[in-house]
């Protein structure tokens, strides 16, 4: 599946340690802000957000909190070992996951259904099938469950991370300082440059928030074939009574609706009727906005700096054109903005 446009992406524009490790605050990284009524682009620092926003806009954020959920095991009785992603949480209380061998090469050491896996602490899981819609991930059910589970996770896994990423930095770093239900296997990273201070602000001057729950898969299947494809995996959301009573008052009194982070876009859009209206509802969405899609509900997006490759650039075109987007980013190119879930922010309004 080709995306609607390309662009060159230098290597050292891969943002590899947060930007407090960079000497910088949460909300002292880069904003690019792009008008979609005359197309104006402006560049600009995150805490001076306030300057694009307006008494009566409504922020959405996904409060979904991200998981160590990166795990190594080993086949019992004494097998190979491996590294286990996991990617989401089935509604029977089993996992898809990524599973990857530690030597040799990753996916050719066995992995198989009945496999079980010891990843030490008295915690162990059982391999099942693949799933059908990304046969990279198995199924995964573990020998604990619920809080015993989410306890073990915690001292056993670590954050998923990827090559551009320097070191190997703790949790907390992968969290946004709102964050509060466990699920995510990435960080919904858009709202990472948030801070307390910034949110009162914004309260003083008008501007609403709500907050919903969408758990994020994984960004890589480790295979460039079928990251390229960008299979939909289905990610489970939950929108509360409370804010789907605020966005419906906001989106039917005139009021600009803002998705914090593309996860924000697809809950929001999976559950809008006709009209623009939201229902509170817990589910699963694999929802693919592109170019097509007419936005019923969701008015701006505040979202991080996609690589050339991303299915998230399909997500963009139903804001603003692609020739649009693609010279907004050719300009935040030549002016050194950073990418990935440590970089800048893109505010669309």
């Amino acid at each position: 599946m080709a995306t609607p446009f390309t662009f060159t992406l230098p290597i050292e524009l891969l943002a590899q340690e947060p930007p407090e490790r960079r000497g910088l605050g949460r909300d002292r990284v880069r904003l690019m802000a792009i008008d979609r009524i005359n197309n104006k682009v402006e560049h600009t620092r995150f805490d001076r957000l306030s300057e694009f926003l307006r008494p009566g806009d409504l922020l959405v954020f996904n409060s979904s909190r991200t998981l160590p959920a990166c795990l190594n095991g080993c086949e019992m009785p004494r097998g190979d070992c491996m590294e286990v992603r996991l990617a989401q949480h089935l509604p029977d209380d089993s996992w898809l996951a990524l599973l990857f061998c530690q030597r040799g090469d990753p996916f050719s050491c066995g992995l198989r259904s009945g496999m079980k896996i010891d990843f030490e602490q008295g915690l162990t899981g059982t391999v099942y099938e693949r799933d059908v819609n990304i046969p990279r991930l198995w199924k995964l059910r573990f020998s604990k469950s619920g809080t015993e589970l989410m306890d073990l996770l915690y001292r056993l896994g670590r954050p998923v991370r990827y090559e551009y990423v320097s070191a190997p930095w703790e949790l907390d770093y992968y969290q946004t300082v709102y964050a509060k239900e466990p699920g995510s296997a990435e960080m919904p990273s858009a709202g990472r440059a948030f801070t307390w201070k910034l949110l009162l602000d914004l309260k003083r001057q008008g501007v609403n928030t709500a907050y919903i729950v969408l758990h994020t898969g994984l960004s890589s299947y480790m295979d460039d074939a079928l990251d390229a494809q960008h299979p939909a995996s289905e990610e489970e959301y939950l929108i509360s009574e409370s804010a789907a009573q605020k966005i419906n008052q906001t989106h039917f009194n005139g009021g600009r609706v803002i998705a914090v982070g593309t996860t924000v876009v697809r809950a929001l859009e999976s559950v809008a009727d006709e009209t623009g209206k939201v229902k509170a509802k817990h589910g699963y969405t694999r929802l693919h906005i592109t170019a097509n899609h007419r936005l019923k509900t969701v008015n701006g997006l505040l979202t991080g700096m996609h690589e050339p490759e991303a299915s998230h650039l399909d997500l963009l075109t139903a804001f603003l054109s692609a020739d649009k987007i693609r010279d907004s980013y050719e300009e935040a190119v030549q002016k050194q903005y950073l990418w990935h879930e440590f970089g800048d922010l893109n505010l669309i309004v």
